[in-house]
């Protein structure tokens, strides 16, 4: 697609640029060409056509308005110009407007330079295509001419397009058909349609043609003037402090990754697939052997450390309150008959013996009444220190 192109050629450089050097030319309306970096449809600008008529011979230099309006368009109708400022060159020999000015409608249109966008999402920036030594480049066109209904005849041309170059497909999908040799200008302006036109409507693939961003101030045609092709600098996002602030972190946090993945693999070399090959129940039996052995230890800790204290000691109220306190609280483990049983069969058998002893003290008649009284005193005493534990024979006969 070629929108917008840059003309500030002297009309004397315009037949040189399109190889017409042999024979003099003659001008028609170049009173209305006004050079400008910013060209747009509607706008007027030089074109090379041969003459017409049998009795005129050689080409002419012809001021035309850019977009093509038909001959057979309604006087009536207001033109278009941004309609048909382009035509696709691959259907020029099958659409109605095209196909009848191949014969005698062939022209060439020579620029500066044209100017292509570049879309990302809603932005669009623009691009200053020219070639690189800074000569004229020639687009294939194709003229034709209107009367309106005030009987007024105006010439307008169409810049063949065609797809885009390998070196612009990141541009655009399309570009103008620029012809790059004398060869091919001849050809499209003198050739018949026998011609295989085919061979010059193609993508311009040469390394010569170059471009660069330039202001998007020019996107609106009122903007004119040399700052239309000044080339700016672009903000990219590797310049931006904060997109290399979260680059910096992605790469950490691949480096990372990759870290803990060799870090996975490693331990994968060192310790094999041992543990796949091994028999789970061979692996069950050596768990309970092991907590037998656990338990069996806890036993012998327990024997040989508790009942030193059980044989020398009298269990008082306050062991067997602390014993239970213990037993409630702990684990599974500190619950096992190992490690309580001692401190409570003792403490059963010396409570027995204390019974006996008092029955005994009973039948002894009335003059044990005195031990007897003191010996219940003594036991409700110690029923208190214990902090409200279960009632004991000695607590029964004390309240009574």
């Amino acid at each position: 697609m070629c929108g917008r192109s840059r003309c500030t050629l002297r009309a004397d450089d315009i037949p040189r640029a399109c190889n017409r050097t042999g024979a003099p030319v003659r001008t028609i309306n170049m009173d209305s060409y006004l050079p400008s970096y910013n060209v747009a449809p509607g706008s007027n600008l030089p074109v090379v056509r041969r003459a017409e008529g049998s009795d005129v011979d050689g080409f002419l230099l012809h001021s035309m308005k850019w977009g093509l309006i038909p001959s057979f368009t309604n006087k009536t109708d207001k033109p278009n110009f941004y309609k048909m400022f382009n035509a696709r060159s691959e259907s020029i020999s099958e659409k109605a407007s095209f196909r009848s000015l191949l014969p005698k409608g062939r022209c060439l249109v020579a620029v500066e330079g044209f100017y292509e966008w570049k879309k990302d999402g809603s932005k669009k920036q623009p691009y200053y295509i020219h070639f690189k030594d800074g000569r004229p480049m020639v687009f294939a066109a194709l003229y034709d001419s209107w009367e309106n209904s005030e009987g007024e005849i105006l010439y307008t041309f169409t810049i063949l397009t065609t797809s885009s170059s390998s070196a612009l497909q990141w541009l655009h999908d399309r570009m103008p058909v620029i012809l790059g040799n004398k060869e091919s200008t001849n050809t499209w302006l003198n050739g018949s349609l026998s011609s295989k036109f085919d061979m010059m409507l193609k993508p311009y693939e040469d390394s010569d043609l170059v471009w660069y961003p330039v202001t998007p101030a020019m996107g609106k045609p009122t903007v004119d003037g040399p700052e239309c092709i000044k080339e700016i600098q672009l903000k990219t996002e590797g310049k931006n402090p904060i997109s290399k602030f979260f680059l910096r972190k992605q790469i950490k946090e691949q480096e990372s990754n990759l870290e803990e993945k060799s870090l996975f693999d490693e331990s994968v070399k060192t310790s094999p697939l041992k543990s796949l090959k091994e028999d789970p129940i061979k692996e069950m039996k050596d768990e309970q052997e092991s907590d037998l052995e656990q338990k069996n230890s806890c036993d012998k800790l327990a024997k040989g450390s508790q009942p030193k204290r059980l044989k020398h000691e009298p269990v008082t109220a306050d062991d067997t309150g602390t014993q239970s306190f213990v037993k409630k609280g702990d684990d599974d483990k500190v619950k096992s008959s190992a490690y309580m049983l001692p401190n409570e069969e003792t403490a059963k058998k010396q409570t027995k013996q204390g019974d006996e002893e008092f029955v005994a003290d009973l039948k002894s008649g009335p003059d044990r009444r005195d031990k007897l009284d003191m010996i219940l005193v003594k036991k409700k005493g110690n029923i208190k220190d214990t902090g409200g534990k279960q009632p004991t024979l000695f607590s029964y006969f004390g309240k009574k």
